[in-house]
């Protein structure tokens, strides 16, 4: 799989395909959905839709797929290549969504949650397949939240689509394996070939499973997180584990227009990363700020002399 795109740039947002079977603009088709890296603290989430013509249906299935956690890193990886090799009639897209962007959709100032981030990034990826021209009769979706409300919230979207959502969607239809594989081959790949932006002495590759609950996660976000910048971009810091780390191994933080012995005014680096202004105490008051900011816009603006031309030359 050819992630050049993303090594290129790995701050955002990065969306791979294959081509488009000519059969899957001609006949009905079936599209699975399914993701991988929804619960680490490091790396990137990956969602996926596979599909090919309902009459090719057995055809996937002869590839014997199956949910990508059941499988071996090396059988994943010989999967895919087999549904690279049957592109005839098989199909997939791939959105690869960073921890940064991740993270900065949780924490914005107009909170973007996880499961929101996931519905609409599983809706993009069936809109692009019909913008392709594929002919999707049917979706099938691994559910995230309560199944029965994504099924109706896909179908409304959707209406002249036959939607399916069930939970462990990946071990009960062939296409929604298909993706699996296709998603957890593109993260696994990600992540071992990551690009770190930043500068960063004694680096570390092994970062253990990635998920909170792993000690060599945990020992590896220790190592690397910064005292005043925090962690790499690799690491999704709105994750509990990772504000918990800046908690206790980053530096107090004084803000600049704090008064001298105003504790208000002195917080953690946290605070930056926190969820909200009501539930971090070490943001500054509006009454705290300098005072041009907390006048009138046009009252900030200078005072402008007219211009008054010179006289012409004689």
């Amino acid at each position: 799989m050819d992630l050049s795109e993303l090594e290129r740039d790995n701050t955002g947002r990065c969306r791979l395909n294959s081509p488009v079977p000519a059969v899957c603009r001609k006949e009905p088709c079936v599209l699975g959905i399914d993701e991988a890296g929804r619960g680490p603290v490091l790396g990137p989430m990956v969602y996926a839709i596979c599909y090919c013509p309902l009459t090719r249906l057995a055809d996937l299935e002869a590839l014997k797929v199956a949910d990508s956690k059941t499988l071996s890193e090396s059988e994943r990886f010989r999967l895919f290549a087999k549904m690279e090799e049957d592109g005839d009639f098989v199909g997939w897209a791939l959105d690869v969504l960073s921890p940064n962007l991740i993270s900065t959709s949780m924490l914005g100032r107009v909170k973007y949650n996880l499961n929101s981030l996931s519905h609409d990034t599983a809706t993009g990826l069936v809109r692009y397949a019909l913008d392709q021209g594929v002919k999707v009769a049917q979706v099938f979706v691994d559910t995230v939240g309560p199944p029965e409300t994504y099924q109706k919230w896909l179908q409304q979207r959707f209406p002249g689509i036959e939607v399916t959502v069930k939970a462990k969607a990946d071990a009960l239809f062939p296409v929604v394996s298909a993706a699996s594989i296709c998603a957890k081959v593109a993260r696994d790949q990600a992540v071992k070939n990551w690009q770190f932006v930043e500068k960063l002495r004694d680096l570390d590759a092994d970062y253990g499973s990635g998920y909170p609950n792993d000690p060599k996660t945990k020992a590896w976000l220790r190592k690397h997180v910064d005292p005043v910048f925090g962690f790499p971009q690799f690491v999704r810091f709105s994750w509990r584990t990772a504000q918990s780390i800046l908690e206790t191994e980053a530096e107090d933080v004084t803000w600049e227009d704090s008064q001298t012995g105003d504790q208000e005014g002195l917080g953690r680096i946290k605070s930056y990363f926190s969820e909200s202004p009501r539930t971090s105490p070490h943001r500054p008051h509006a009454t705290s700020r300098n005072a041009a900011w907390s006048q009138p816009p046009l009252s900030r603006l200078p005072v402008c002399t007219p211009f008054t031309p010179p006289p012409p030359f004689d």
